[in-house]
């Protein structure tokens, strides 16, 4: 998503990642990557538990959530992965928020 964070902006779109590490690790991580949009620290599993994001501690944690949510706080889109490699592709994401855009107009 970095690779394609202009493609998201364009689109009056924006990205937010949502993690269990700490500020500081965010903030450092954050920083050595240029990353370009906003990390969230989610320590407490507020967030995950929010939107039922499965945390599996054989699997290395919290499995991948992405979603797409409207400007209403509804979420149009929603993929919970199976393993942390299961991640859809900008495309997909980027179709949505076309969609939503093209309802709006």
């Amino acid at each position: 998503m970095r690779d394609h964070y202009s493609e998201f902006t364009s689109r009056n779109a924006e990205i937010i990642t949502v993690g269990q590490d700490s500020v500081d690790a965010f903030k450092e991580y954050w920083e050595k990557e240029n990353i370009p949009y906003v990390g969230l620290p989610d320590r407490e599993h507020t967030v995950a538990r929010l939107y039922r994001q499965q945390i599996i501690l054989f699997k290395a944690g919290r499995m991948p959530l992405n979603c797409v949510v409207d400007m209403k706080g509804r979420i149009r889109y929603i993929h919970f992965g199976t393993n942390m490699a299961d991640i859809p592709d900008d495309e997909i994401f980027l179709n949505v928020i076309d969609q939503l855009n093209g309802y709006s107009k």
